[in-house]
């Protein structure tokens, strides 16, 4: 993750935010920066997030089906 970071010129803290969904809405361009670390282009990047199917828990709440993160 320090790579990764490091090299799309985010702090690591930053990254570990965005994945854990503590930066509910990250930057246009920090996600940019991260896709093309990662070698992912922005419409794969799109796609995953559009389609990602939300799954109804405890209280209302949504979040992604694990066998949609799974893939």
């Amino acid at each position: 993750m320090l790579e990764t970071a490091l090299a799309a010129r985010i702090s690591p803290e930053t990254l570990r935010k965005i994945e854990t969904g503590r930066v509910a809405t990250p930057a246009f361009p920090t996600i940019a920066a991260i896709a093309d670390v990662l070698d992912l282009s922005l419409d794969a990047v799109w796609a995953e997030i559009s389609g990602a199917e939300r799954v109804v828990g405890p209280a209302g709440s949504t979040h992604r089906s694990p066998e949609r993160l799974a893939s």
